[in-house]
């Protein structure tokens, strides 16, 4: 089984995204969507992003103080 995208109700006026892997791991977690409309655009953006995305390393930075 892939993986999937979970919507949920934080509250009355509020959505949330959850990304969880092929064992139900949850990958990550999105910012409260006041509209679910803009949350389903956030998983198509999602999608798109994530099969051409760069990877970026940054451990060789230094730390924020």
């Amino acid at each position: 089984m892939a993986g999937r995208f979970e919507i949920y109700r934080v509250s009355d006026e509020c959505y949330r995204l959850r990304l969880t892997d092929s064992n139900g791991n949850t990958v990550a977690v999105s910012p409260d969507f006041k509209h679910l409309g803009a949350l389903k655009d956030g998983i198509n953006a999602l999608r798109e992003n994530a099969a051409t995305g760069i990877v970026v390393d940054l451990r060789q930075q230094p730390l924020a103080s």
